[in-house]
């Protein structure tokens, strides 16, 4: 008999009865459970079932296939636990590696905290085995394991340069090239090879018979030149088709690390780039591939033909004379220790550089968006000095790091300088020994020159080979990066969207602060709702939960009484409108960024679109028309053009769902007006959720929904609520005394009119 439940373990007692026959064959039969988790989240990210569960004696996990895995509850298991926008994350750990990880939403926080609590006290309560102690490092060596988890973890951590075999993934489609490829740098330099092998014939069985009167064997001659001939035509030929076909496909994985890390990029939630700089991110898609790129095609090309090189050098060597290939050899050893020493302070290196350089790239993401403002307070000295500094600080990094390439480059040479010095003096030893003869001693040297050369220029990679490590870090750490908005592993697609939207206990928190908190607010089809409260009260946050820009960390949103989390993120934002206080324009046309939603409109629908959103008349009054250029962000036209521009997109779209933050907030009156007449236009037969601060903007709507410190205070029109005179009637009446004090303000003096920033 296995025990599910357990009386003093309330949780337990619950669990789901399809979970209770999984788990049943996990638990002995004096095994009970102690504490349980629903996950309802894959390692995708991707809604779909799962258990966690506590014992007295194990930690078990059931996947949605009904996979089951188990843990002992062993002194070196770990669980932690961390969250971030709406997205929780539970890992289990060992001393030598992470064992498995698990995402939940917030929602099951409760049952997560209570987990992990039930965990630890079952672990610390587990009998622990005896332990020995490692003579190596004085650790306790659990008695269940063969070797110490210190010494083990130790040796199998990896530098960084293996992270360059995660490029495999996008060298993969070209792996017959790149067989291809390898194939002829192996023929090449065999190629290459064949030369110095015949100037030993050449010198001992021609030039030195002809210095002692033999006459010259011109037809043997002849065979020896066309062959060194035929050896230097044949190498080049092989050269040039295996660079071509690697360079060619390593152009080809370039691109495909590019568009894939940027598609990944825009597939992340908005959450990820909070935390970002737009010039880190421009760097690392931009330098970073561009750096990977050089290193597939140049620098690992290069490594590739020095060590084939060297090995095959090494064992042509060997097989003319042994003794005076050892002592070719003998610099090997100290080159090999000396990349070791020199390589762990270069990748520090590099990933420090790379760090500051993207400060650099930062200042310039910054500064040039921005140069309005900068010259608007003439601010152009301070920017001056800040790029300076960024720039100081970045050739500092540099010359820190010269310091130690300067030395192990030049050390190098001179170790290969002093190995050839070496083989000069043992050659002619052993032509004076009778050993060997002139003949062997100039194809050694040949030999030498090409072997110490390469073995130079392999030393170098170790910088190259860094730097692309360094490089391909910082691109896998967006790849890595999964959306806290997950898609639905079994989709729902909407059909004939009416545009009722309703929260259910809608919670959400950012880390540990909770923005929203209990939201209970149902919207009907064509209804338009204001949303009214003090900065920060949790308005625009409850809009992005809307739009989906986040996900709730508890309870649920629903679109025509479906989950919003069931159905795919673009197909639910593709019925949603969305207008903002300050409007985006891309650098194009006019009648682009007006069918930026959809690309496929006909010039009919976009004008349209455009006369509805009153903007027809001013953009034919441009010097093209609707083919007008408009500068990035929109640079040229006004604040409120570049709005009714905004608004003609979104009308493009025929969305059910329109979503207004502060659409009028930044205009004279004048234009306020002609904004809402689109806006007026806009509205028509659409659910609409309006931000606006100033309250008389939103009599029109329906309902004013009233939002204090992330909670839903009120919910009536604009009459009821005054009546009230509850946190609505403190709002309105607060800027009524504002209005009225501006008002009773003497007007300013008449002054020049100028051009506004």
């Amino acid at each position: 008999m296995h025990a599910i439940s357990s009386p003093e373990h309330g949780p337990a007692t619950t669990l789901p009865e399809q979970w209770r026959a999984l788990l049943a064959p996990c638990l002995a039969t004096d095994d009970s459970l102690q504490a349980y988790l629903i996950t309802d989240l894959d390692h995708r990210l991707h809604f779909a079932p799962g258990l966690l569960a506590v014992s007295r004696r194990q930690l078990h996990a059931i996947a949605t296939d009904g996979q089951i895995r188990s843990w002992p509850l062993t002194p070196d298991l770990r669980l932690t636990h961390h969250d971030h926008a709406g997205v929780g994350t539970l890992e289990l750990f060992n001393d030598r590696e992470r064992l498995a990880v698990w995402r939940y939403t917030l929602e099951n926080n409760l049952a997560a905290l209570r987990l992990i609590s039930e965990f630890a006290l079952q672990r610390d309560a587990a009998p622990r085995p005896p332990e020995e102690v490692c003579p190596r490092c004085n650790t306790p060596v659990p008695s269940d394991l063969d070797e110490c988890p210190t010494c083990s973890r130790e040796s199998n951590v990896a530098p960084s340069t293996w992270t360059l075999f995660r490029l495999w993934r996008f060298a993969r489609p070209y792996r017959w090239q790149l067989l291809l490829g390898f194939t002829l740098t192996l023929l090449a330099t065999a190629a290459q090879l064949v030369p110095p092998y015949l100037t030993m014939p050449l010198m001992d069985d021609v030039l030195i018979p002809f210095q002692n009167g033999q006459p010259i064997d011109w037809p043997l001659v002849s065979w020896y030149l066309g062959g060194l001939f035929g050896a230097a035509v044949l190498a080049w030929l092989l050269g040039w088709a295996r660079t071509l076909i690697l360079a060619r496909v390593s152009e080809r994985m370039g691109r495909d690390l590019r568009t894939t890390t940027y598609r990944h990029l825009l597939g992340l939630s908005l959450e990820y780039f909070g935390g970002k700089r737009t010039g880190d991110l421009m760097a690392r898609i931009g330098n970073e591939t561009d750096r990977i790129n050089i290193f597939l095609s140049l620098d690992l090309l290069n490594f590739a033909t020095d060590v084939l090189m060297i090995t095959m050098t090494a064992a042509i060597l060997f097989s003319i004379n042994p003794w005076l290939a050892l002592v070719t050899l003998l610099p090997l050893p100290i080159i090999g220790w000396l990349i070791h020493v020199v390589r762990e302070k270069l990748r520090t290196g590099f990933e420090k550089i790379d760090r500051v350089w993207a400060e650099v790239t930062n200042v310039l993401a910054d500064t040039i968006p921005g140069i309005r403002v900068v010259k608007a307070f003439a601010q152009e000295k301070r920017e001056a000095e800040r790029f300076a500094a960024a720039n100081e600080h970045n050739l500092a990094m540099n010359d820190k790091l010269n310091k130690t390439w300067s030395l192990f480059t030049p050390t190098i040479t001179l170790l290969t300088e002093v190995g050839l010095l070496v083989v000069w003096a043992f050659g002619i030893w052993q032509i004076a020994s009778g050993d060997s003869t002139v003949g062997t001693l100039t194809a050694f040297l040949a030999y030498i020159g090409r072997f110490y050369t390469r073995l130079d220029s392999m030393s170098r990679i170790v910088s190259a080979t860094q730097r692309a490590a360094s490089s391909t870090k910082r691109i896998f750490d967006i790849l890595d990066h999964v959306s806290s908005v997950p898609e639905p592993s079994q989709p729902v697609h909407l059909q004939n969207v009416r545009g009722r939207i309703e929260l259910k206990k809608a919670s959400f928190r950012y880390g540990t602060r909770a923005v929203t908190q209990d939201v209970d607010l149902v919207i009907e089809p064509g209804e338009m709702i204001g949303l009214v409260g003090h900065s920060g009260s949790g308005k625009s946050t409850l809009v992005n939960l809307i739009c989906r820009f986040y996900d709730v960390s508890a309870g649920q949103m629903l679109i025509d009484g479906i989950d919003v989390r069931s159905v795919p993120v673009a197909e639910f934002r593709s019925h949603i409108g969305l207008v903002l206080q300050e409007p985006f324009l891309f650098f194009g046309t006019i009648a682009d960024n007006i069918a930026y939603g959809k690309p496929d409109a006909t010039r009919a629908e976009i004008i349209a679109a455009a006369r509805a959103a009153h903007a027809h008349e001013f953009i034919l009054r441009l010097p093209h028309g609707y083919d007008s250029l408009v500068g990035e962000r929109g640079q040229g036209l006004s604040g409120g053009e570049r709005q009714r521009i905004s608004i003609a997109r979104a009308l493009l779209i025929d969305p059910k769902i329109l979503i207004l933050d502060e659409a009028t907030s930044a205009v004279d009156t004048e234009t306020e007006k002609e904004i809402q007449k689109a806006l007026d236009n806009l509205v028509k037969g659409r659910t609409t959720i309006a931000i606006a601060h100033r309250l008389s903007t939103l009599r029109k709507a329906d309902r004013l929904v009233v939002m204090d410190r992330g909670r839903v205070v009120e919910i009536g029109n604009h009459d009821a609520l005054m009546a009230a005179e509850g946190h609505y009637h403190k709002l309105y009446m607060a800027q009524a005394r504002n209005v009225d004090s501006e008002a009773a303000e003497p007007a300013a003096p008449d002054l020049p009119k100028t051009t506004g920033i």
